[in-house]
């Protein structure tokens, strides 16, 4: 119903769109044939009903638009009150006419007056708020000038023909002015963007031009009688520019984007000469003023205005410096490094970038805090922009990336810069009573004669300073084998990703056995990709690529399901051991897998104490409050913790203390010397000894044969895992392999 409404309003304003304009050609016409003078009573009264049709059918249209556009009802039932209000002075005036010689002003002019009053508050209604005081200046500029040159034409020519009646002057030049400024209003509103620069607009600034000029022209035709004529083309005129604001009523505003605007400086030039003009030929009578004002106003905008493109040209002086240093250290930034870089290469001058990323600068944030972090960059930014030769730009790229832009391309002189900034970032550096000792990894690249921009070589830099890392090379200069072996990590990347979605990731098993009863108690998952190519592959083989493609989340989860279905499946065949799986920090300390892991648990139907989610020690170093709240989360659902790999990391009695924890892994460092290395027997000895005290479960990874058995049964482990109980296998050859491992080992030891 609501539609079918709308639809007829449509179609009613569209159809009363020409009937204004037929009425306006129908009304000349018929005045053209009328007998007698245009001061007699029949052209009257044909100026009269032809006036008041127009009318009609303009508020007419206008009431439809408004009852079918509720947003913008208040703008044009406001203009509709206005026209109504014009046409009711203009019909009192025109009817008393008909009648006898009235003189100006008639009191049908107060209808008039407050009409214009109207229209001006429909321009403030109809615009688009919101501007700044930079632009407001150049549009009360605009509009001063605009008023007082169309004041010095139309209006002093007219206000000295009334100079004998001040309410005569003053309405003589109030109806020509305030439509001068109407009009002036709608070009500032162009300019403040609060209008847009269409038809529509247009249209607004015509109309009230062409009625200001036909306000003009009306008055100068009564100025020698000081009584009213009848003039139909000042009628149709005054049609023309009711009907030009009516119709872009009618019409809905469209927004356009505008490019930001140019030539400010010369609209100010051209219109503070324009008042300065004015103010010089203007009269100095009290009818001179009526031009001075806004002149006055035009030059005083002006004024200010230039005050504030003062401001605004420092401001942005300090904004472009702000916008090409780094904020925490002072150097350079980015948008520096490029445009350097992009100089020498436009200028085929010698230039090479060197991209620098400190090593476990993590480490420092995580345990010190951001705050002794910003510290450090800082002063390792002044020791390095202190050892730095002249012509050389040392920069930060963000986080604890540096960059260096030397003039140079020599390889060797290039390979003694970076050297010299690791030595002096290797200098110690006391910070809350700690000495440390910073290392960066460096990548070079040097211009080509291919490049075009820095991108090229910034990119060419970070590959090189990522095998730099990767090799612990410190310094490597890039070469196409390292942008090969990049091209292929993407590629693997994108293969691994393809492998997760189609189930090629797998998870293997690997034993974990009693150490005095020889029964299986666990099974550790390991993962594996089948690839459709190169076959099994390990581990090592994928997962550093998988964490820099982003996928270690989705790899996790996917295991994790996978260990799941296994455990219920071998729980379903009687096979009661626990399965442990491996989470690294980031996927730990997210918290995003213990919703899935306990909803996977639950659907399968597997106790939770029958998993157990293995976590390195360096978990607690990324985020510890996190990760403490992460291991209590599990424990409280019933899911076994154990730390893994431990003494390879910062060790803490701390968290074996306060954690949910049930089980350590000894890092297989220490147990495959076991037999040949005293140190590492009392480590792990001494280790036994301590997880007993704490009441938990103590495992030996990494036992290779018979020997090292004998050596860690005695010293109280109490699990073991290794080649020599078995090798990583496949679901399903785990239940298989379990029978027989309880058949031969039930009563007896491994020998």
């Amino acid at each position: 119903m609501q539609e079918g409404r709308t639809v007829a309003l449509t179609r009613a304003v569209r159809l009363l769109a020409p009937v204004p304009w037929v009425v306006i050609v129908l009304g000349v016409i018929v005045y053209a044939f009328v007998p007698g003078g245009p001061d007699d009573p029949p052209a009257r009264m044909t100026v009269l009903a032809t006036l008041t049709g127009f009318f009609v059918a303009v508020v007419l249209r206008l009431a439809l638009v408004a009852a079918l556009e509720p947003g913008r009802r208040l703008a044009v039932l406001t203009l509709t009150g206005s026209i109504l209000l014009w046409a009711l002075g203009s019909a009192t005036v025109n009817a008393e006419q008909t009648i006898e010689s009235v003189a100006f002003p008639a009191p049908g002019e107060i209808g008039c007056v407050l009409a214009y009053v109207g229209l001006a508050a429909f321009l403030i209604v109809d615009a688009r708020r919101g501007v700044s005081l930079s632009v407001g200046l150049e549009a009360v500029v605009v509009w001063g000038a605009a008023v007082c040159l169309s004041a010095f034409v139309l209006v002093l020519p007219v206000a000295r023909e009334f100079t004998d009646s001040l309410l005569a002057l003053l309405v003589a030049v109030l109806f020509p002015l305030i439509n001068l400024m109407l009009a002036a209003v709608v070009l500032s509103q162009i300019m403040l963007r609060a209008r847009a620069r269409t038809l529509r607009s247009a249209m607004l600034a015509v109309g009230f031009i062409l009625i200001a000029a036909a306000d003009s022209s009306f008055l100068l035709s009564l100025s020698a009688s000081g009584v009213y004529t009848t003039s139909v083309l000042l009628a149709v005129v005054w049609g023309i520019g009711f009907g030009l604001i009516a119709e872009a009523a009618s019409r809905r505003p469209v927004d356009i984007l505008v490019p930001r605007r140019t030539g400010s400086a010369t609209v100010l030039l051209v219109a503070a000469t324009l008042a300065i003009v004015v103010l010089v030929l203007a009269p100095s009578d009290a009818v001179g003023w009526i031009v001075r004002l806004p002149a006055a106003v035009t030059l005083a905008a002006t004024g200010w205005r230039l005050t504030l493109a003062l401001r605004e040209a420092r401001g942005a002086a300090e904004a472009m410096r702000l916008s090409l240093t780094d904020e925490l250290t002072g150097l350079p930034n980015r948008r520096s490094v490029t445009a350097a870089t992009d100089h020498a290469i436009q200028h085929h001058g010698p230039v090479s970038v060197l991209l620098l990323d400190l090593d476990s600068f993590k480490d420092i944030n995580d345990s010190l805090g951001h705050s002794i972090g910003d510290e450090v960059l800082i002063s390792l930014a002044e020791r390095m922009r202190a050892v730095a030769a002249p012509g050389t730009t040392v920069a930060r790229l963000g986080g604890d990336e540096f960059a260096l832009v030397v003039p140079s391309e020599d390889d060797l002189e290039l390979f003694e810069v970076a050297q010299s900034i690791r030595a002096a970032l290797r200098q110690p550096l006391r910070v809350e009573g700690i000495d440390l000792s910073l290392d960066a990894s460096v990548g070079i690249a040097v211009r080509e004669d291919s490049d075009t921009s820095a991108i090229e070589m910034l990119r060419r830099a970070d590959v090189a300073m990522y095998e730099a890392k990767q090799s612990r090379a410190g310094v490597l200069l890039f070469d196409r084998a390292q942008d090969g072996m990049s091209h292929l990590r993407l590629l693997r990347g994108e293969a691994l990703r393809a492998a997760i979605a189609d189930g090629q990731l797998l998870a293997w098993y690997q034993p974990q056995v009693d150490a005095r009863t020889r029964q299986v108690v666990a099974m550790e998952a390991l993962v594996r990709w089948w690839h459709p190519t190169e076959g099994l592959l390990p581990p090592i083989a994928f997962l550093p690529d998988a964490r820099r493609a982003g996928l270690m989340p989705a790899l996790t989860e996917a295991l994790m399901l996978q260990v799941i279905k296994d455990a219920a499946r071998w729980r379903a065949e009687g096979l009661t051991f626990r399965v442990a799986m491996n989470w690294a920090p980031p996927e730990l300390v997210s918290g995003q897998l213990l919703p899935k892991l306990f909803t996977a648990l639950e659907r399968a139907g597997l106790p939770a104490d029958s998993l157990l989610v293995e976590v390195t020690e360096d978990s607690f170093l990324a985020d510890p409050e996190r990760a403490r709240m992460v291991l209590h989360e599990l424990r409280a659902h019933g899911v076994q913790v154990a730390i893994d790999d431990y003494g390879s990391g910062f060790s803490s009695l701390a968290y074996l203390r306060d954690l949910p924890v049930q089980e350590l892994k000894m890092d297989r460092a220490f147990v495959a010397p076991v037999a040949s290395d005293e140190r590492s027997r009392m480590i792990v000895q001494t280790t036994t000894q301590m997880a007993r005290a704490l009441g938990l479960r103590f495992v030996a990874e990494g036992v290779e044969d018979a020997i090292a058995v004998g050596e860690l049964v005695p010293l109280g482990v109490d699990v073991l895992q290794g080649y020599h109980i078995a090798r990583p296998m496949p679901p399903d050859a785990v239940g298989p392999w379990v029978r027989h491992w309880t058949e031969l080992h039930l009563s007896t030891r491994l020998s």
